[in-house]
């Protein structure tokens, strides 16, 4: 009987989120969908005035700035760049706030590494490579997106790039700066670490989420799905949306997975009974982003990857949660999003299975009860497993000028995970005071010492 209500209730909950974030999603879709007809509309009754706008966006703003290195701004998981969802911003218009800003629409469901090969080649221009050794082990052609003129083509040493990256978005530029080091670019072997001048990471997923476990990922090992969870009715809808492959809808929305050939013209009506049974496609092979996000992924990834002494790191944790006697509980009801309530409470609770290994030495649930609703706050402020990298508590900015590279720069924000994003209004004169402090200081203080004074901070080897 005890174990009937137990499923019971799971299934509500799925029920609930489910809804939830179908709704969300809805109303994404629907606000995108009618500002573009207001804007046809507008377009449709304004005089017929013909003015010549010569107007570069390809090079990331007007010849009058050529001189700036680039701000680019890297979506998390199911975002979305310019040119996506008509003219609805990922970054709640952010991009604004500079003349020099580029916002690539990478794949919102692809993997860490897929998305870092698609950065790599929208801002050097060229066909995706994705790398024949990993194109055959995940079962995905080899060749993607074809980008005929590179985005800030004169990327190098001597030209480097600011990143700013919000939740996985972070990791994928850490992840492109590995390869960038790695020379992990065919025809690129002059690239290094230093094409990066600076990382911002807005609530980055350093470390991993205990959300990952609560939607469907399988805690023993961070890979698999389990059968009846929030993330297969995901796999399903994903495997169904791209296997009808309409094009105007793909033009409005794409998760990332054309790579892998799911559209009927490819794999027929057998090609989509065999995705949906679970024997092909990128859920099968891991080759998408949510094994990356559990703390077992995490710890795959962070440990190729380095902070490296030249480039500047800069980190924004959020956290919606306090402590009541003692006890983990969010920190407000209506000042979190709908979509990320139900997942505040029950990331604050979250036990890792007793019968299941730990995903670490050291780990403690403690310690991983405050987040934000979709990230745990401690995976947020700087890589830490399973090597802590460099890092500095900030409170105040003045107090860590001047600024040194290879040290991860942290402060805590009260906020949810999607405060910064999407709805400008929803977070006030917070997102200004994020923003322009992320600008001013990529503008202002962030310059690169020749030579290094710094010893060289990369993760040892294990």
């Amino acid at each position: 009987m005890i174990r009937l209500w137990i499923l019971a209730l799971q299934m509500s909950e799925l029920f609930v989120s489910s809804v939830v974030h179908l709704v969300y999603g809805f109303y994404i879709f629907s606000t995108a969908v009618a500002f573009d007809l207001s804007q046809a509309l507008n377009d449709c009754f304004k005089p017929n005035v013909n003015i010549e706008v010569k107007e570069d966006e390809s090079r990331g703003g007007s010849p009058s700035v050529d001189g700036l290195p680039p701000i680019v701004l890297v979506h998390g998981i199911f975002g979305f760049g310019k040119g996506r969802l008509g003219g609805l911003s990922y970054f709640a218009g952010a991009e604004k706030k500079d003349e020099r800003v580029l916002v690539p629409d990478l794949g919102s469901l692809t993997s860490i590494y897929d998305r870092a090969r698609e950065l790599f080649y929208y801002l050097k221009g060229g066909q995706v490579d994705y790398g024949e050794e990993h194109s055959k082990a995940c079962g995905h052609s080899q060749f993607g997106r074809i980008y005929e003129q590179g985005n800030y083509p004169e990327w190098d040493e001597d030209h480097p790039i600011h990143f700013v990256g919000h939740s996985a978005g972070a990791q994928v530029v850490r992840v492109l700066q590995q390869m960038l080091a790695d020379k992990a670019f065919k025809g690129y072997e002059n690239s290094s670490e230093n094409w990066v001048l600076s990382i911002t990471s807005l609530s980055g997923a350093f470390n991993g989420t205990t959300r990952t476990y609560l939607d469907g990922m399988q805690p023993e090992d961070g890979r698999c799905l389990k059968p009846i969870c929030l993330l297969q009715l995901c796999r399903l809808g994903v495997i169904v949306y791209d296997w009808f492959d309409i094009p105007w809808l793909k033009a409005y929305y794409n998760f990332g997975f054309d790579h892998f050939n799911l559209s009927w013209k490819k794999i027929g009506v057998w090609g989509l009974v065999d995705c949906l049974l679970g024997n092909t496609g990128p859920f099968v092979s891991g080759d998408w982003i949510l094994p990356d996000l559990t703390i077992q992924g995490s710890i795959r990834l962070n440990y190729h990857l380095n902070t490296f002494p030249n480039t500047f790191y800069f980190s924004y944790a959020t956290k919606r949660t306090r402590k009541i006697m003692g006890v983990t509980v969010p920190s407000s009801i209506l000042g979190i999003h709908p979509m990320l309530f139900i997942r505040v409470l029950q990331m604050s609770q979250w036990r890792h299975p007793p019968d299941v290994p730990p995903p670490y030495k050291g780990y403690r649930d403690e310690d991983w009860q405050d987040n934000d609703g979709a990230l745990n706050t401690i995976s947020m402020t700087h890589p830490r497993i399973p090597i802590e990298h460099p890092s500095h508590f900030v409170v105040n900015d003045s107090e860590c000028q001047p600024l040194q590279p290879g040290i991860w720069y942290y402060k805590i924000v009260e906020a949810d995970h999607v405060l910064f994003i999407v709805n400008r209004e929803r977070a006030g004169v917070q997102f200004d005071l994020i923003y322009d402090s992320i600008f001013e200081r990529c503008r202002k203080h962030v310059f690169r010492k020749t030579p290094p004074t710094l010893p060289d901070q990369s993760v040892p080897n294990q």
